[in-house]
């Protein structure tokens, strides 16, 4: 018997509408949430999504949009990958099952709107700083905070590369956003996840 070949990552990214349709609080499976930036992906995101999937049935990453990422304020020339892009990297992950992109500075709608069972942040935040974690513990979620990988760091590798400064201006290169509107920087999952700076280092 031939298996099943993988799923087209760019399946598995859904606007943000259906996204709430598919995985909102109507589901019948355990969901696990996360979100960042993802710029460049390395050995830390991944870490971080796995381990968050092992929370639960299915695995929801939101995306910043480029505009969100930019307001983050990352450096000069970021994000260096296009949103639709980094959405689809991150969809290629056997341990994500959905992703969509999201618009705001933080993804407390998002947040308020899935009401996930279970919310994932990395380990440079503590659960106070986490956006949504009062809406998530209020539906009788829980928050879990996974210890960083040491070592890796989207910085490190922006600095690497020169400071992140691109030939040709400071914008993510144009690769579509149809997405559903929405890298985690030093974290897993940086990206408009402080409740209080709404910012990730």
């Amino acid at each position: 018997m031939v298996a099943a070949g993988p799923r087209d990552p760019a399946d598995k990214v859904l606007s943000r509408t259906e996204a709430v349709r598919r995985a909102g609080p109507a589901r019948s499976f355990r969901l696990v949430f996360t979100n960042g930036v993802f710029d460049l992906m390395h050995p830390g995101h991944v870490h971080c999504l796995r381990r968050a999937r092992e929370l639960g049935d299915v695995l929801l990453v939101a995306v910043n949009s480029d505009a969100s990422a930019r307001r983050l304020g990352k450096g000069p020339g970021r994000p260096l990958v296009g949103e639709r892009s980094r959405a689809e990297v991150v969809a290629a992950l056997e341990c994500v099952d959905l992703v969509t992109v999201f618009d705001e500075d933080t993804p407390r709608e998002l947040v308020a709107a899935l009401q996930p069972d279970v919310l994932v942040k990395g380990g440079d935040y503590s659960e106070e700083e986490v956006v949504g974690a009062g809406t998530v513990r209020a539906s009788g979620g829980e928050v879990v905070i996974v210890p960083l990988l040491p070592g890796h760091s989207t910085s490190r590798l922006v600095e690497g590369m020169g400071g992140g400064a691109r030939r040709g201006g400071g914008r993510a290169a144009p690769d579509g956003g149809r997405a559903g509107r929405g890298d985690g920087g030093d974290s897993p999952d940086a990206g408009g996840g402080r409740s209080a700076r709404g910012t990730g280092p």
